[in-house]
């Protein structure tokens, strides 16, 4: 997808944000995780965990601690804010940032994310060039 700007040795995207840091992505739709894992594997250089769902996304979370989740707001289930209510609630010693991603960014009240801690929430759809300093800049990274 992003290949032809890869495979340039010269590509200073790659240089600025190459780092070890592994994500784990949740989302129901499986066009933005294969998006947003080539986005962050190729471009970024992070190690990427994917899960299609949020009961498939916390036991993803608890078996490999990621450095970061990226999460998808509206999912069957388990949706956005009932994952970080429980991983809050049952899981809170293991300290993950995590980073919302959501079509209805405008419409949700951000600050009741950022008091549960979510670091920032960010507004589909996304540029995966943008999205990948979005995610630096929220982990600080």
């Amino acid at each position: 997808m992003f290949s032809s700007v890869l495979m340039d040795s010269s590509n200073p995207i790659k240089e600025n944000f190459t780092c070890s840091k592994q994500l784990l992505l949740i989302d129901d739709d499986e066009t933005i995780l294969e998006i947003m894992q080539s986005c962050f594997e190729e471009i970024a250089g992070w190690q990427v965990l994917t899960a299609n769902n949020g009961e498939e996304g916390l036991l993803k979370a608890l078996s490999e601690k990621p450095d970061a989740i990226i999460l998808d707001l509206m999912m069957p289930g388990i949706d956005g804010l009932k994952f970080v209510q429980l991983l809050n609630q049952k899981f809170e010693h293991l300290h993950i940032p995590i980073v919302v991603l959501s079509a209805k960014a405008e419409q949700i009240d951000k600050s009741q994310f950022l008091n549960l801690g979510v670091v920032d929430v960010i507004m589909k759809p996304f540029d995966p060039f943008v999205l990948i300093e979005q995610i630096r800049l929220a982990l600080k990274w």
